[in-house]
């Protein structure tokens, strides 16, 4: 269950990033699903892979080099689907921020089996 509602809110990231980044576009729901699907396994299997090899340049710009590996994920999987396109760099690095942004939004509400939930605090 929380795989899916993860991968609803990845969907959910792409569909804004396709709204506001210009040079993302996405042409169908099918895709907007499909594309959400594939970016988690991208970000399962390449995404460790990816930081192992460029953890020097990641620790020299103290983790900034991360938001360019999350644009390279999206790269990769808009290269794998012929219905999703991202124009550039620039568009890549704009979008993975919209994603990452909806994500950790998302993230505060949903534990890890896709359940809401809330924090309460009793002092006494």
């Amino acid at each position: 269950m929380g795989f899916f509602v993860r991968m609803l809110v990845s969907a959910l990231g792409l569909w804004l990033a396709s709204r506001i980044v210009p040079g993302v576009e996405i042409t169908a729901t099918g895709t907007l699903l499909f594309a959400a699907l594939l970016l988690g396994v991208v970000n399962a299997v390449v995404r460790p892979v990816v930081i192992l090899l460029t953890l020097p340049i990641t620790v020299l710009t103290l983790g900034l080099f991360l938001w360019v590996v999350n644009a390279a994920m999206l790269g990769v999987v808009a290269w794998l689907l012929s219905g999703f396109q991202i124009a550039g760099l620039g568009s890549a690095l704009l979008a993975s921020a919209i994603v990452s942004i909806t994500s950790w939004l998302a993230s505060w509400h949903i534990g890890p089996r896709g359940r809401h939930e809330v924090l309460i605090i009793r002092r006494d």
